[in-house]
């Protein structure tokens, strides 16, 4: 089986601001003593992802 993807657009400060929300729900697991393992990845996914320019386009419904 195929895994399934989820593709979003976010500009910069959208990004800059999941990013934000990821971390502070890593520091309060880190609190909590609660493993950040899935955190983690999800962080990295999101900072290392590629950008695409997109010319003409706009993405709205």
């Amino acid at each position: 089986m195929k895994e399934e993807r989820y593709f979003i657009i976010l500009d910069p400060y959208d990004r800059n601001i999941l990013l934000h929300a990821l971390n502070q729900l890593r520091n309060q697991q880190i609190a909590q003593e609660r493993p950040t393992d899935p955190v983690d990845e999800l962080i990295l996914k999101v900072s290392r992802a590629p950008i695409k320019r997109i010319r003409g386009k706009r993405y709205e419904k």
